[in-house]
């Protein structure tokens, strides 16, 4: 990655706090603390057990439903307890060898934010107006601009300095309190020079600091170049992976590794076949699939994030309706032990896989080239940035899908 900082080889377990610990979603309720990230500390070290090396946070701010309407960026929503218990679970998944991602909403508040509710009392001249884009000559009266349509998610106006002013603060005080990185959600509907404003001064005060945005489409490179982020989500693997698996397509595959080792070459992508707004890869390839698919992530550059559930083989379809993201958003037992053993399975694959990718951190930065291709059968190596190691790995979705990796000590044979 040419003019890159240094980045940590990062493993991510990714939970969706407000559903893994059961907390109401559309009814927040009086809005009492209760003290619910607690239930969390089991699978912290559960997933620290299985090899990550970093907890990738879902919202935890507090909001008025989903998460991502947050109405205060400098409290911890009631639902889940309070800053005690969020600085508690940062400091366990520390002293497991984890880093700590928080979820940053900076694009959107929710239409109940105190500072949104002044601009819409204090009219068009007040320096809270100036945080939004509001039509204030609306028929029916003034409308702010909103996050794709969904007008209980207020748009901030990020050419207002004070936006800027409140993001950074936001991002710093919460590493100070612990937390390692960022994850910038929908950081496709900002601009990128937003960001080029307020990362700088992010990295003065934490330079080590890891921040990666949510961009879907477009050009991946120029973002990260123009916005000073370290990388963005590969929604593009993502699509491949399950879609070559499903249709027995690995073309497909083919043409998105392309791709992906142009981007690697710039930036450090986070790579997933999973997270809290997909369908379940379970759900879409089947057991044998997801071991496959997630074969592929933990054997391609970039740094991997496996979704709270996945690693059990969960299943779980996404829908478009209310309530449409419950079911990849469930509730955890309220410790492994409660977990049947039908997922166990999966469970040794991912420490398996997890164990190869802790082995050969160099796969980080990775380069993949296609070796031989047929619809359902594939071989690929990965070989490291400086040229000196490398790993061959073959996917065959014949009759009884299976993976093989060599170049290592040993090689590895997973099948189900």
């Amino acid at each position: 990655m040419t003019g890159a900082r240094h980045l940590t080889d990062d493993l991510w377990w990714h939970v969706y706090p407000l559903g893994a610990v059961g907390a109401p979603i559309r009814d927040g309720g009086d809005r009492e603390v209760v003290h619910r990230l607690p239930r969390l500390l089991p699978w912290v070290e559960r997933a620290a057990e299985l090899g990550f090396t970093g907890l990738q946070l879902g919202p935890v701010f507090d909001s008025s439903t989903h998460g991502y309407d947050t109405v205060d960026h400098d409290r911890v929503d009631p639902r889940l307890g309070d800053v005690d218990d969020l600085v508690d679970l940062i400091a366990r998944a520390h002293a497991l060898g984890m880093r700590v991602m928080l979820d940053g909403v900076f694009n959107h508040v929710g239409a109940e934010h105190p500072l949104y509710r002044r601009a819409l009392a204090e009219g068009p001249g007040s320096d809270a107006a100036r945080l939004f884009r509001i039509d204030w000559d609306a028929a029916g009266g003034p409308r702010a601009a909103s996050f794709e349509g969904h007008e209980s998610l207020v748009a901030l106006n990020h050419d207002e300095p004070a936006v800027a002013d409140l993001v950074t603060g936001v991002m710093n005080r919460w590493l100070d309190a612990g937390a390692d990185a960022w994850r910038l959600d929908a950081a496709y509907a900002v601009p990128a020079e937003f960001w080029a404003r307020v990362l700088p001064r992010v990295r003065t005060a934490h330079p080590d600091v890891t921040v990666i945005g949510e961009v879907i489409h477009g050009d991946y490179v120029d973002v990260v170049t123009r916005s000073g982020m370290d990388g963005v989500t590969q929604y593009e693997l993502w699509k491949a992976i399950w879609s070559s698996i499903g249709d027995a397509n690995l073309f497909e595959l083919a043409w998105a590794l392309d791709r992906h080792t142009g981007f690697v070459e710039h930036f450090r992508p986070m790579t997933f076949v999973g997270n809290h707004d997909v369908t379940r890869i379970a759900t879409r390839v089947g057991d044998r699939g997801a071991m496959v698919a997630l074969a592929v992530l933990m054997t391609v550059g970039g740094s991997p994030s496996v979704y709270y559930g996945d690693e059990d083989a969960y299943r779980g379809a996404k829908t478009e309706r209310l309530g449409g993201d419950d079911e990849v958003r469930p509730p955890l037992p309220d410790s492994p032990a409660d977990l049947s053993a039908l997922g166990a399975w999966m469970v040794e694959t991912t420490r398996t896989l997890v164990g190869l990718r802790r082995r050969h951190p160099w796969l980080a930065d990775a380069r993949t080239a296609v070796l031989e291709l047929a619809n359902e059968r594939m071989v690929y190596r990965s070989t490291s940035a400086d040229g000196t190691r490398s790993l061959d790995v073959t996917l065959d979705l014949t009759q009884d899908p299976a993976v093989t990796v060599t170049g290592g000590a040993e090689p590895l044979h997973l099948s189900r």
